[in-house]
C-alpha cells in the first residue's frame, strides 16, 4: 500500500511541478519570487518535521500518514483558486505541514517492517511507486495547462483524496500496519550524531534536496522558457525525463546496496549526479538538455536507496526513531528552502549556468564527507553461533571499531 499511494501521490506531484513557478510568474512577479514559492513549500515542512517526529511515536505512522494527505489535499485544492501571490505561498506553506507527516510516517513503517539485508531493496521499491508516478504527472501536467494554469491542482488535490481513501480501506484491518506498544528505548539524537555514517547522510540529504526537490522544481521550468524558448508543457516533459532516469536506476540501485553496501552506491549517486546537474546549466540545445538531465536523474536513483537503508541501520527496526528520521528528512528541506531562493538569485543577477554549477558542486562536496563514513551493511553472522537465528537476530550490525548500529546492540 505503501508503493501503491507513493505513485498517485507523485502523479499529483508531478502534475503541479511544472504549473507551480509559471502560476507564480502569472502575479507579475520575479524568478527569485517564484522559486519562494517552491521553498515556502520545503520551509512548512522544516518547521514542522520536529513535531511530525513526536506524532508518530504518540500516535502511531498510519493515522500520521493519513492526516498527512488529507491536509495536501485540501491546501492543493486550494491553490487553485488563488487569486494572488501571497494566497499562493500561504496555500503551498500549509500543504508543507501535511507532507512531512506523510513522509516521515512512510518512512518510520518502512523501517519497521523492512529486515536489515533487504532494507535498499525495499526502499528502491517504495522509491519506484513515487518516481514511477513523477514520470507520468509531468507528462499529464504539461497538457493540463493547455487547459487551465489552475487545473493541475484541482486534480492533484482530487488525487490525494483517493490515496487516503485506498490507503485507509485496505490497512484499517492490518496488524503490521497497526501502532505498535512497546517498552522499547527511542534512538536519540544524541546516539545518530554519534555515527559518521547518519552525518554524512545528513550532507547528501542537504545536497539532494537543494537539487531534486529544490533548484530542479523550480528552476528547471524556468530554465526551459528563458533560455530554450519553449513552453511550460516541454517543462512538464524535462521533468518526466530526470524522473525516468530516476526509475531507471532504483531497482538496481536497491540490490546493489544490499549487495556491494550502502556506501559506494552513494559515492557514485553523488558524482553522477553532480556532474549531470552541472551539465544542464551549460546546455544550449534541446537534445544536449534532454540527455544531461538523464543523467541528473541516474545519479538521483542510485543516490536515494543506500542514503535510507544507512539511516534505517543507524536506528535499528526495532527501535523507535522518530526525531532521528525527522531530522534526516529536516535536512532535505533545509535543501529544498536554501536552494530555490540562492538558484534564483544566482539566474537572476549572474547566470542559470552558474546556479546549475553551484548546485551540481554541492553533491560533489557531500562526497567527499562520505569517503571517511563507514559502511553500515549487516555483516552475516556465523553459522556457528547460532543454531537457528531469527531475522533480526541473523545479521550482526557492528560498525568498525565496534560501534554498534542495531536496537539491539546489547543482544549482539
Amino acid at each position: 500500500m505503501l508503493v501503491a499511494a507513493n505513485f498517485v501521490i507523485a502523479v499529483g506531484f508531478g502534475l503541479v511541478a511544472p504549473a507551480l513557478p509559471t502560476f507564480a510568474r502569472s502575479f507579475d512577479v520575479s524568478m527569485t519570487a517564484a522559486s519562494v514559492v517552491v521553498s515556502a513549500f520545503a520551509v512548512a515542512r522544516l518547521v514542522f518535521a520536529p513535531a511530525s517526529g513526536k506524532l508518530v511515536t504518540a500516535l502511531g505512522e498510519q493515522k500520521v500518514y493519513l492526516t498527512g494527505i488529507s491536509i495536501v489535499a485540501v491546501s492543493t485544492g486550494a491553490c487553485a483558486f488563488a487569486n494572488s501571490y501571497w494566497q499562493l505561498v500561504l496555500f503551498r506553506s500549509v500543504g508543507g505541514f501535511g507532507s512531512t507527516m506523510f513522509t516521515v510516517s512512510a518512512i518510520a513503517l518502512l523501517i519497521r517492517l523492512t529486515p536489515a539485508p533487504l532494507r535498499g531493496r525495499a526502499s528502491g521499491l517504495w522509491g519506484t511507486g513515487f518516481l514511477m508516478g513523477s514520470v507520468t504527472g509531468p507528462l499529464l501536467g504539461g497538457g493540463l495547462l493547455i487547459i487551465s494554469i489552475r487545473a493541475p491542482f484541482l486534480v492533484y488535490a482530487g488525487l490525494l483524496f483517493v490515496a487516503v481513501f485506498i490507503v485507509w480501506w485496505f490497512l484499517r484491518n492490518s496488524t503490521l500496519a497497526a501502532r505498535v506498544e512497546d517498552d522499547s528505548v527511542p534512538f536519540t539524537l544524541r546516539e545518530a550524531f554519534a555515527h559518521r555514517a547518519y552525518v554524512a547522510a545528513l550532507g547528501s540529504s542537504f545536497a539532494n534536496g537543494w537539487a531534486v526537490f529544490g533548484v530542479r522544481v523550480s528552476l528547471v521550468p524556468l530554465f526551459v522558457e528563458e533560455v530554450l524558448r519553449r513552453d511550460g508543457a516541454f517543462a512538464g516533459t524535462a521533468l518526466a525525463v530526470f524522473a525516468a532516469g530516476n526509475v531507471a536506476m532504483l531497482t538496481l540501485s536497491g540490490k546493489l546496496t544490499d549487495s556491494w553496501g550502502r556506501k559506494p552506491m552513494v559515492l557514485i549517486g553523488l558524482l553522477v549526479s553532480g556532474g549531470g546537474t552541472i551539465w544542464v546549466g551549460f546546455t544550449d540545445t534541446v537534445p544536449l538538455f534532454l540527455t544531461a538531465t538523464v543523467v541528473a536523474g541516474l545519479g538521483a536513483g542510485l543516490l536515494a536507496p543506500p542514503q535510507q537503508a544507512t539511516v534505517a541501520d543507524v536506528i535499528g527496526s526495532k527501535s523507535r526513531g522518530g526525531p532521528v528520521l525527522a531530522a534526516f528528512q529536516m535536512a532535505a528541506d533545509i535543501g529544498a528552502v536554501v536552494g530555490p531562493i540562492s538558484a534564483g538569485l544566482m539566474a537572476d543577477y549572474l547566470s542559470f549556468g552558474t546556479a546549475f554549477a553551484v548546485t551540481g558542486s554541492l553533491c560533489l562536496l557531500a562526497a567527499v564527507f562520505w569517503l571517511t563514513a563507514p559502511e553500515t551493511l549487516p555483516r552475516p553472522v556465523e553459522p556457528e553461533t547460532r543454531q537457528h537465528p531469527t531475522p533480526d537476530e541473523a545479521v550482526a550490525t557492528e560498525l568498525p571499531g565496534g560501534a554498534d548500529v542495531s536496537s539491539e546492540r546489547s543482544r549482539t
